[in-house]
């Protein structure tokens, strides 16, 4: 079973993909920058309110498939600066039981989509 998860919570993907695609009990979310969808501006103040921003939008789109952080598994973090690193972990992790955080990994990338400096993909599982 394959379904397509998409919330007008989140913001509306910018190329041919989906917000998340449910395969049995795996949720495979894409991954979501700093997009305020209130406002349609990036949020891009400073590197925490940033990584807050992402969160807020992997938050709707795992309620929208019926889950929460708890849910999540594993972990991508594309960052545009290793600098920035420890600031985002202070926020990423304010979403996360340290005995049940998932699996994760972080990665430097020279350029993210319309320039922001973070952006985060998740899988998670009934």
């Amino acid at each position: 079973m394959r379904k397509v998860i998409n919330t007008p919570k989140a913001p509306t993907p910018i190329g041919p993909y989906n917000q998340a695609i449910l395969s049995g009990d795996t949720l495979y979310l894409s991954g979501q920058i700093a997009m305020n969808i209130e406002t349609g501006q990036l949020v891009l103040d400073d590197i925490k309110s940033e990584t807050k921003q992402v969160m807020e939008n992997l938050k709707a789109v795992l309620n929208a498939a019926d889950m929460s952080f708890e849910n999540v598994v594993k972990t991508t973090i594309f960052i545009s600066d290793m600098n920035d690193f420890t600031l985002i972990n202070e926020v990423y992790g304010s979403y996360f039981d340290d005995a049940n955080a998932p699996a994760r990994e972080t990665v430097q990338v020279a350029r993210l989509p319309k320039d922001v400096h973070v952006e985060i993909s998740m899988i998670a599982v009934k």
